[in-house]
């Protein structure tokens, strides 16, 4: 590390260079290093609306995580009961009343507790459409008041009907004060002598928001320490690692203020703040890791501080903001899909990325030139190597790199120059090893199950509790029956609607079905109460067969519509316009990637082999997915949840996250390379070249991410430990066999073919990273004996 000491520090202390300044990215991060209390002042201002907006998101997003947004059959069929029964009924809630005395619900005090608690529901008409418990039913409907009572009959059900939108088909919560109102009235009720928990729809939605907000707040605080020791090992200064962790607090929180605003008008899931989160801390701490670190290295290298945040602008921001665009035109193939989670999620990532950017083009930029060479404040090492002097010139004819830093003989040298000489030598080999161990890896994808997470999947308490009852004493099924909307032509097919009861009543996979009316006597709901989990591959195929098989064949000849709908039946449609959309996706993301890619570096070559590893690494995350949490493998050593199937949104999600996140590294190496390219004409040396020079670097933010990823993994709920775990392994993957096996080795086997681009495609724009070849400023040295710096020269 350089004795900044003797460097000059005031930002206009040195005249910029045309070349720097030919550049958009240079005259930007010049302008700002320039104006950097104007830059600081805006952003204070952007900061300051940001929190205010940010304090509001919990008001704006909803526990709804696959809510439909088109219109398949189950929301045509709520969308039909809605309207012919009103709105007005929102959520069920199921109370499960149990003892372990032995009273049984025959016994007076048992009944007479129902009947207090009943009526006390009723009365709350502010948030309670209707509730009813056994004693009510018995009285008319002994039957199905059976239904409601365990077969021990310690333990019976009482249902309870909030008000709310009503119009989601999955259901939403009808409201924190709806809920909060609810757990109220069950406090008062709650004796020794009889247990009530509470589940539903509503209730494990503010169960989900809730341990959602904890394990934020959880990873967070210790996600933020650990990627600040890994940014003090890097950069070995507290500053340069503070500002880094400082700028990404910004994006994050700018985004999560935009995403308030925006959910003001669109639908969010309560998962966009966690995805804001993981995404800033790991994307926004590895764009000013790759800025701040090569600022330090032209600085380094012998330039005053305004040239060298010049430099830094026309290279290492270009680099940035040409990763960012990439990434978020990867993310943006997530809002093609018309779902809630997807586009939530979409907008929260693209949100952080593209503010970090902006961050990273000016804030960053106007950092460096307030702190100057301050920006290694509190540095870890005492002792610190003087500076180096020009470069000699090549006798082969070389241009010196980046103002002379790297001399004959010195691309193969260091850990990263020998790991690239090695790979390089032996390419094939690389190749065959490195790719193996991917495409060993991504074999277990081929098992991949899709599933939802159910109330199951809970940590302990009260709404795992009353999921595990219901299923023990009566059946999951009860928590979310399916619906059937019906409409009649004419009387003949009212006729066939009114025998639908008799004639489903032995259909397997279903039980008490119930027959009812609108007001207006135009539409029927037949409601069916499922044997299985609402959210198991065994409910989803009875509603299946109900749509295609059962409910044709039960009104055959008759006009009459019929739209099943309800959680199950969201589920399924969910699952098919996921699996529908998963196509368009994947050319979308493809497409645009390679199109990016072909600009930015000049070669059909280069973007095709970054598409195929990148597949590599991603079906390779897949694998893994699937040996730890379907097979279990490690699941319990890790701390997460087996289950029989990977959440059905995650694999897609995870397809455009991590491409653009690979991408990200690729087009940190891939600048590098081509810069030095550009120079020399020399391909190995090029790729050692660029290697050596963001080894470390891409190293340092790999294990940022790692450990972002990680900390987001560690929480509670499984599809976030899914999500983050995913793209941990992605990333670990992903920087090691292939940054630093695959790119090398297959730029070696190649040779100049990597740069190959047809004549007919020559038209395309230069984008390319300027190769600057700029004076070096000679350094300042010290008068013998004195200690005083004597003046700077600046030379040819």
């Amino acid at each position: 590390m350089l004795a900044y000491g003797l460097m000059p520090s005031d930002p206009t202390d040195a005249t910029v260079h045309p070349l720097v300044l030919s550049s958009l990215t240079g005259r930007l991060a010049v302008w700002s290093a320039r104006h950097g209390r104007l830059v600081l002042g805006v952003w204070l201002a952007v900061f300051v609306v940001a929190v205010f907006l940010a304090l509001q998101i919990g008001a704006v997003v909803s526990a709804g995580e696959m809510t439909l947004l088109g219109r398949p059959e189950s929301v045509r069929g709520q969308e039909l009961l809605n309207e012919a029964f009103g709105s007005a009924e929102g959520e069920q809630e199921t109370i499960v009343v149990s003892t372990e005395n032995g009273t049984t619900v025959d016994d007076p005090a048992y009944q007479q507790f129902l009947q207090v608690l009943t009526a006390d529901l009723v009365a709350a008409r502010d948030v309670v459409v209707e509730a009813y418990s056994y004693p009510l039913v018995a009285a008319f409907d002994p039957e199905s008041a059976n239904a409601l009572v365990s077969a021990d009959r310690q333990s019976t059900l009482v249902q309870v009907s909030l008000r709310g939108d009503g119009a989601q088909a999955e259901g939403g919560p009808a409201g924190p004060d709806g809920q909060e109102r609810l757990a109220e009235i069950l406090d008062s009720h709650r004796t020794p002598a009889f247990t009530l928990t509470m589940i539903g729809d509503g209730s494990v939605g503010e169960t989900f928001m809730t341990i959602a907000e904890e394990d934020l707040i959880r990873a967070e605080l210790v996600g933020l320490p650990a990627a600040m020791g890994v940014l003090v090992l890097v950069f070995g200064a507290l500053l340069a690692a503070g500002l880094s962790l400082g700028l990404a607090a910004v994006s994050i929180v700018t985004a999560i203020g935009l995403a308030a605003l925006i959910g003001r008008v669109f639908d969010l899931s309560f998962f966009v703040v966690n995805m804001i989160s993981m995404i800033g801390l790991a994307v926004g701490i590895d764009y000013a890791l790759l800025i701040i670190e090569r600022y330090r290295e032209e600085r380094n290298a012998g330039r005053a501080s305004l040239e060298a945040i010049g430099v830094t602008g026309a290279t290492a921001s270009r680099a940035v903001l040409f990763s960012g665009v990439t990434v978020i035109l990867a993310l943006l193939g997530l809002f093609l899909v018309p779902i809630t989670t997807f586009r939530s999620l979409g907008l929260g990532a693209t949100l952080v990325v593209g503010v970090g950017v902006v961050a990273m083009l000016t804030l960053v930029p106007a950092a460096l030139g307030l702190l100057g060479n301050r920006i290694d404040w509190l540095s870890l090492n005492r002792l610190r190597r003087s500076p180096r002097p020009a470069a000699k010139p090549d006798p082969r004819g070389e241009r010196a790199d980046e103002g002379g830093q790297k001399a004959p003989g010195q691309p193969y040298s260091g850990f990263w120059g020998r790991t690239a000489h090695w790979v390089m030598v032996r390419p094939v080999v690389s190749v065959i090893l490195a790719g193996g161990v991917l495409l060993l890896l991504a074999q277990p994808f081929l098992q991949l199950e899709r599933g939802a997470a159910g109330a199951e999947t809970l940590p302990p308490g009260e709404a795992r509790d009353a999921y595990q009852l219901l299923e023990e004493d009566f059946s999951a099924g009860a928590l979310s029956p399916v619906e059937v909307a019906l409409r009649p032509a004419n009387a003949e097919a009212r006729s066939a609607i009114e025998r639908l009861p008799a004639s489903l009543a032995a259909v397997p996979g279903f039980s008490q079905p119930r027959l009812e009316w609108a007001g207006s006597g135009e539409v029927a709901r037949l409601t069916l109460y499922l044997e299985a989990r609402p959210n198991s591959e065994q409910a989803r195929l009875a509603v299946e067969d109900l749509r295609q098989e059962t409910l044709p064949a039960a009104l055959a000849g008759s006009a009459v519509e019929a739209y099943v709908t309800g959680k199950t039946a969201a589920e399924v449609d969910s699952f098919a316009v996921i699996g529908s959309y998963t196509p368009w996706v994947f050319a979308f993301v493809l497409g645009l990637s390679f199109l990016l890619l072909l600009v930015v570096f000049r070669s059909v070559v280069v973007p095709l082999k970054a598409i195929f590893m990148n597949l590599l690494s991603v079906g390779a995350a897949y694998g893994v997915l699937v040996m730890v949490f379907q097979r279990g493998w490690g699941a319990e050593l890790l701390g997460f949840q087996r289950t029989p199937a990977v959440e059905a949104w995650v694999p897609l999600f995870l397809f455009c996250i991590l491409f653009g996140l690979s991408m990200d590294y690729h087009v940190f190496l891939l600048s590098r390379i081509r810069e030095h390219f550009d120079r020399t004409g020399r391909n190995q040396e090029s790729v050692a070249v660029g290697l050596r020079a963001t080894g470390r670097i891409i190293t340092g933010a790999a294990a940022i991410m790692v450990v972002v990823f990680g900390t987001f993994a560690s929480g509670r709920l499984v599809m976030m430990q899914q999500v983050g775990f995913g793209l941990a392994v992605a990333v670990f993957l992903d920087a090691t066999l292939v940054r630093s096996v695959l790119v090398p080795a297959t730029m070696a086997l190649l040779g100049d073919i990597n740069w190959y681009l047809p004549r007919w495609l020559r038209w395309l724009p230069d984008l390319r990273p300027e190769a600057l070849v700029l004076p070096r400023v000679a350094v300042p040295a010290l008068e013998a004996g004195s200690g005083v710096r004597a003046t700077a020269a600046e030379g040819e």
